[in-house]
Formats: structure tokens, sequence, C-alpha cells
């Protein structure tokens, strides 16, 4: 049931059977959200973490004028909140991007194991610092970043993380975003991000048809978003 998190963990460092077991035992029942869902809802107080098996979710913020700033995306073997167990209160909400399958940790079992299980622990942690690696990505990218390198490095992330978890075909990968909701991403209006997305398939670096991209140039893709998967830590070393 949580390969893709055993996958996602073991791109870092090796886990014993054991903590594999502690792992599993954290699971007790699935659940299927709908594509518009929230998963998390900004100011509740789960007392649970929820972790994707399969599907897209974000994470995003409302600001006062009813816009939409989309901060992260969520693919099979997240733990989407896992930041929840010590935080408790949410400051923001998960959507479901396409139909979700997810599995709950009950945050009693995720103290358990940090009580019980340092490396283990170190692991989930790790879980979060990338998130947060992720993130000052995405500021960078936003911030410096023309918007068709900032698309650019958005699809060599997720191609690498889907990579990691089994989701690629090849060079190809399932994405169910909207135009809309690439927009919210990359906090721009729907014909930018037409234009953005056209200047990428006419340079032919990607195919982008209904809802599969395919790197045609992997190599020109990179140079174009400057991507470096440092900030993923991606080594395999102990912790």
């Amino acid at each position: 049931m949580i390969e893709a998190l055993l996958l996602n963990i073991e791109s870092h460092d090796i886990l014993q059977d054991s903590e594999k077991d502690a792992l599993k035992s954290l699971f007790v029942k699935e659940d299927i959200f709908s594509e518009g869902k929230d998963l998390v809802v900004q100011g509740s107080r789960p007392a649970y973490s929820t972790l994707i098996l399969e599907g897209f979710a974000a994470r995003y913020k409302i600001t006062a004028d009813g816009l939409r700033q989309i901060t992260a995306l969520h693919v099979p073997g997240d733990f989407i909140d896992l930041h929840a167990f010590p935080l408790r209160l949410m400051d923001h909400g998960i959507v479901a991007l396409s139909a979700c399958r997810v599995t709950f940790a009950d945050h009693g079992a995720l103290k358990r194991v940090t009580e019980n299980l340092p490396h283990l622990t170190r692991l989930l942690w790790l879980h979060t610092l990338i998130d947060g690696a992720i993130h000052r990505e995405w500021i960078v990218s936003m911030g410096r970043k023309s918007k068709k390198a900032h698309l650019a490095h958005l699809i060599c992330e997720l191609y690498v993380r889907l990579g990691i978890v089994r989701r690629t075909d090849g060079t190809s990968f399932y994405f169910p975003l909207t135009q809309m909701e690439m927009a919210d991403v990359l906090g721009i209006s729907i014909v930018h991000m037409n234009r953005t997305i056209q200047s990428l398939r006419k340079d032919g670096l990607l195919v982008w048809i209904n809802h599969t991209i395919t790197i045609v140039d992997w190599p020109r893709l990179q140079e174009v978003a400057e991507f470096d998967p440092t900030y993923l830590n991606l080594s395999i070393e102990p912790r």
C-alpha cells in the first residue's frame, strides 16, 4: 500500500525491515477524494497526517480578493501534511487536483515512532526538510526567472520526483493539471500561461497532449530551467 513512500524514503537512505514494518503499521485506513475536494482544510487541527497513494494534490492560499496561489504540488509517496503533527493548526489548505487515493497516519502513532525509532524519525524529518527545499526553489523561480524558465523548472522537478516513485513512462508522465491550475502555480494569467507552454513546445523541448507531458530534449530543458536536482537530496547515504 505504501510502496511509493518507501521508494521516496529509500532514495535518501536504506530502511531496515523493522522500520518498514513500523511505517506500514502507521496507516490504518484509506479514502478517495474527488477532484476539487480539500484533503486538508485551512484552519483545521488534524489528528492524522495524510499520505498520497495515487493522484495529484496542491497546497494553496487564498488572498483577500479571492485569488488562489498554489504553493506546492504533491504526488504519490508524499506525506502532504506531516508537518501538521508538530504544528497542529493548519495555516493553508490542500486540494485534490485529480482523484486522490490517500491513507492516514494517526498522530499518536507518529509520536511513538519519534520516541522509539530515531533513524526513521530522521528520515521523516528529512521528508519535511525537502519540502522546504522545494519551496525555496519555487520562490527563486517565481521571483528571478522568466516564466518560461519557471515552467521548465517545474516540469524538470516533477519528472524527477515522479521517476523516484515509478510514475514515469520513459520521458513521459501523467500530468492532470489544467492551464488555469498551472496559472495558479506560476502566479500568471491563463493567457500568459498558454503562451509560456506554446513557447516550450515551439522550441522542441516537450510535447504536451491532454494530460501527458513528454520531454523531447532533456538536456536543453534542464538548461532553460537552470535545473540542478541537488535540492532534492537524492544521494543514498546514512542520515
